[in-house]
């Protein structure tokens, strides 16, 4: 006797599939920012503060705490693309915290501990980025349908 049966198998959307890149992404960069080598001056990381002269890949100021946000964003990413609502608002969200750290990063003065994260010239720009191209992702890819397809 044999059964036969319709399984709805649901796809992953562009915005998910999009969201879980950068959630990768954001996790792998977040290990970096602790791997000597990948760091620069590893022996100068300190948990916060303008005082941490460790830079990720020799040109990006870090800190414990700013690979720490990193590796909390990228687990946001990973749990926020299980559906496509929660990747959008992922993409959109995250991109708007960092248009508003490019802003915050603006406005410091890099040697004050107003810069606890800590945050260099190249941090902002790389913020001004990831916040124009997460917002852009989010918005773009956040408006496909999402597909279903049926096996059977």
């Amino acid at each position: 006797m044999t059964t036969s049966h319709s399984a709805t198998t649901r796809t992953r959307s562009p915005v998910q599939l999009l969201a879980l890149v950068v959630g990768v992404v954001f996790l792998l960069v977040g290990v970096l920012g602790f791997v000597p080598g990948a760091t620069t001056n590893y022996e100068s990381l300190q948990f916060s503060g303008h005082h941490s002269d460790a830079m990720l890949l020799g040109v990006f100021q870090v800190s414990i705490l700013h690979n720490i946000v990193h590796l909390l964003f990228g687990v946001a990413g990973l749990a926020l693309a299980r559906t496509a609502s929660g990747a959008r608002a992922f993409l959109v969200g995250g991109g708007v915290v960092y248009l508003l750290l490019w802003v915050y990063g603006l406005l410091i003065d890099h040697d004050s501990s107003a810069n606890f994260v800590p945050f260099n010239t190249a941090d902002n720009w790389l913020h001004l980025g990831l916040g124009v191209g997460m917002v852009a992702l989010g918005l773009i890819a956040g408006r496909a349908p999402v597909q279903a397809r049926t096996s059977g």
